[in-house]
Formats: C-alpha cells, structure tokens, sequence
C-alpha cells in the first residue's frame, strides 16, 4: 500500500494565502470578487489558485467551511470552560456573541455562498459545534437559566438571521433582545 505524502510547505502556504485574500476580497467585493484579483491579493499566479481550487465556487466552499470550523472551535471552547466552572447561560451569551460579531464581518462570504450554490452546512463542523451547543443548552436549562424549549436549532435559526448590515451598536442590541427569549433572566437594560 502506498504511502500519502503530506502537502509540500508551500503548497500549504499558497492555500492559506490564497484562503486569506479570498476571505478578504469576498468579504469587500461581495460575490462579483474575482479569482484573478483573489490570485492578485495572495501573491500567486493564477494557474496555482486554480491547482487549490478548480472552481470560484470550491474556494467559496473552502472559506466558509474554514469559518464553520472557527465557530466548532469557539463552541467545543465554551463547553470546555462551562465543564471548568462557568455558568452555562454565559457561556452561550459569549457564543452569541462571538458568532454575531464574526457573521457580521463575514456577511459577504456568506452572501456569496448563496449566490454560487457552495453549501458547506453539515458535515463535522457543524455536528461538533451542535454537541457542543446542545450540552451547554442542556447545562443551561438544568440551572433553570435558559428556557426548556429551546434547542440547538433555534440557535442556528438566530445565526442565520443576524442584522449582518446594521451597525454594531444594533447588532448588540439585536442580541440582547434575543438573548431575552432564550433565558429565564429579565432584561435589564
């Protein structure tokens, strides 16, 4: 049986440059960002953009799911501190938090995956952060912080609605409103 020989180190440099202008340019240029000026950003030919990535659409996938780990990474990170002695219903305020905050800088990335069809939802970033939620969520309804009907789902339902184009300020305010139908605690501000 052959051996897999691990990526050269500069084809793993080239697939975080080019990963980090995409993620740049998208984020800028929305989905009319091109690959020319993607390979332009990262500082590689062309030729080596489409050796990572055949299609527009495969790079696009390929930045959301890196931002779908990020999010797995941030809730199992949450889960860990709820398991050292933090309060559950902190712990998912923070997540919120985080999420609407990184949503919010990524809103065209995420326009564009809708635009060209990449949908990298499911697969083992999303079951991680899901258990991770889900146990939080649990932990947080034990301590009679957050509501007994609220599940994993409408986490994700809250994702996918953030005010990506207000400025801060409403986007923190959008939180504390939602947060007050998540929790058992009364709004205080």
């Amino acid at each position: 049986m052959a051996q897999t020989r691990a990526p050269r180190a500069d084809a793993v440099r080239n697939r975080k440059k080019i990963l980090d202008a995409a993620r740049e340019q998208i984020t800028a240029h929305g989905p009319d960002a091109g690959m020319d000026e993607i390979a332009a950003a990262a500082g590689v030919a062309v030729g080596t953009l489409y050796r990572h990535f055949p299609t527009k659409n495969d790079l696009v996938t390929a930045v959301i799911a890196e931002f779908l780990a990020q999010v797995a990474e941030a809730a199992e990170a949450a889960r860990e501190r709820h398991a050292s002695g933090s309060r559950a219903v902190d712990e998912i305020t923070g997540f919120l938090a985080y999420v609407t905050k990184e949503t919010a800088t990524n809103r065209a990335v995420k326009a564009a995956a809708r635009t060209l069809g990449a949908d990298p939802v499911g697969g083992d970033a999303e079951a991680r952060a899901g258990a991770a939620l889900a146990t939080l969520i649990q932990a947080g309804q034990a301590d009679g912080d957050i509501h007994q009907d609220v599940t994993v789902d409408d986490l994700y339902l809250l994702f996918n609605n953030v005010p990506t184009e207000e400025p801060p300020a409403s986007r923190d305010r959008w939180l504390t409103l939602v947060l007050t139908g998540l929790t058992t605690h009364t709004r205080t501000t």
